[in-house]
């Protein structure tokens, strides 16, 4: 449900990597040694080739900031806990701000820039394969200055500004490894002045005030991918509670969202309820905070940062959308508890969040997810483009397509009928609790859907993901999909809030 602003940067991410890992560095620090090389500057994701780090792996960021709304500076320091994977002289840091020192390992270290987002750094001694790390970063800037790619990430808004968006948001306010294979741990801690609010992942841990500033410090302890790190500072409304089964909220609303304010307050009031309701279907709520927040920005999207999603005010701009709550709150399973080893395995994320949204149409009353399916595929003429986009391999520039996401809960209804509602409910139970904490391929889910219900899957999942074309009225039939005449097309009363959702798709 989201996001980016303008078109990806992957072809831009492929020339920078025709550069060779090993390229001089502008005669910054040590030359590699035999016995050690450059960390690589992407991690090897080919939608998004220059996205990650290659050479170590990050278990915890400390985020030490302060940030003036008025001018939107930012000033921070970033420590970083790591381990190296390999030798290394050099390694990378995905980040856009002014870089003032690099320590490693309480060392002073060299550091210069390169491409579109690196920060590349060279420590004193190279470091050996297996050794822990201590990376802290010291900088500042003016993050809606900063572009990448030909885009932004970050959000300025009347009273403040906003770091939130798929699949890159960090660069414009942390460095980091910016790949959901190296998720982390965080400390968030933010100095705005008195009167502004720093809202961030996970639980509230203090709020101190010294000399005109508001400190707010939050802490996500279980890992968390990079781009579903957020920060939002503004004039907030905040509300606390607890959901029933626990699980602290912690929810806050622009102060001037206007004509959309209580739309949004109706909706995501809701996330206890609606948290509760999904893990009857996905198993333990996987986090211990729940909450939502709508800064008041320009942009279209929602996005599931970890714990707390972002909602624009664009979302509730014709009423209450549960809908999208339950698509952001199904994501903390699906995404963000497991997340993907690729971003071509967005359908994992994506397919099963707009699913749950067919399941909330059940729970309502509004359509069944037979009923929605059947409309999505009898409502799309076969030469309609929406086919020829693969949901479990879409290409960078198809990523957030609306078939990843229909296309895409589409063949789980498939699947749903061809094992049975026992088999395919325990799947959706299981499979959060198989890889919780971890990344997870499709490949990964075919097999274990295969081993849960004992039935050979390839076929069915070849033919609902990954052909470029309408499957057949044999194989809809096969899989109860019902083909239907436009004049018998009766359209689900929930679909209207379903598609209400779909304009997040641009910013």
């Amino acid at each position: 449900m989201h996001r980016r602003l303008i078109a990806p940067g992957a072809l831009a991410a492929s020339l920078l990597l025709a550069i060779p890992a090993s390229a001089d560095a502008g005669g910054v620090g040590e030359s590699p040694t035999k016995y050690s090389s450059p960390g690589a500057p992407g991690i090897g994701d080919p939608y998004y080739p220059a996205y990650g780090n290659g050479g170590y792996d990050v278990s915890h960021y400390d985020l030490r900031l302060q940030y003036q709304p008025e001018t939107d500076k930012l000033e921070g320091t970033a420590t970083l806990l790591a381990r190296t994977t390999q030798d290394l002289s050099r390694f990378n840091l995905d980040f856009l701000l002014d870089v003032s020192e690099v320590r490693v390992n309480g060392t002073k270290a060299s550091f210069t820039t390169s491409g579109e987002h690196e920060l590349e750094i060279t420590p004193k001694s190279p470091l050996p394969k297996g050794t822990a790390v201590t990376v802290v970063v010291r900088y500042s800037g003016v993050p809606s200055s900063k572009k990448a790619y030909g885009f932004t990430s970050w959000h300025r808004t009347p009273d403040g500004g906003v770091g939130a968006n798929e699949p890159e948001a960090a660069w414009w306010w942390f460095p980091s490894n910016d790949h959901p294979l190296d998720k982390a741990t965080y400390d968030v801690s933010v100095a705005v002045p008195d009167g502004s609010q720093a809202i961030s992942n996970g639980t509230l841990q203090s709020v101190s005030s010294r000399a005109g500033w508001t400190r707010y410090s939050w802490r996500s302890n279980k890992p968390q991918a990079t781009y579903l790190a957020t920060l939002a500072v503004g004039k907030f409304d905040l509300t606390t509670g607890t959901s029933e089964s626990g699980i602290p909220i912690v929810n806050a609303y622009s102060k001037d969202l206007g004509d959309n304010y209580g739309a949004a307050r109706a909706s995501i009031e809701r996330t206890g309820e609606v948290a509760d309701w999904l893990s009857e279907y996905f198993g333990r709520y996987p986090f211990n905070a729940l909450g939502g927040y709508v800064p008041n920005t320009n942009t279209g999207y929602a996005l599931e940062t970890q714990t707390r999603p972002f909602y624009s005010p664009r979302q509730f701009a014709s009423g209450t959308n549960v809908s999208v709550v339950v698509h952001e709150l199904a994501h903390q399973w699906y995404g963000d508890s497991v997340s993907v080893t690729g971003w071509k395995d967005i359908w994992i994320n994506e397919g099963f969040a707009r699913y749950a949204q067919w399941l909330w149409s059940e729970h309502e009353g509004e359509g069944t997810a037979q009923e929605i399916a059947d409309y999505v595929y009898a409502s799309r003429a076969a030469d309609d483009p929406f086919w020829t986009v693969k949901p479990g391999d879409p290409g960078p520039e198809n990523q957030f397509h609306i078939a990843v996401y229909d296309r895409g809960a589409l063949a789980l209804q498939a699947l749903r009928n061809e094992i049975g509602d026992e088999a395919f409910f325990a799947i959706l139970k299981g499979w959060p609790q198989r890889h919780s904490y971890g990344n997870a391929t499709v490949g990964d889910f075919v097999k274990y859907a295969e081993e849960v219900s004992g039935q050979p899957l390839a076929s069915l999942f070849d033919t609902w993901l990954y052909q470029a074309a309408k499957p057949g009225a044999p194989a809809a039939r096969a899989a109860s999909i019902a083909p239907r005449a436009q004049g018998e097309l009766v359209r689900p009363k929930s679909w209207k809030k379903i598609a209400a959702t779909n304009s997040v798709h641009e910013g």
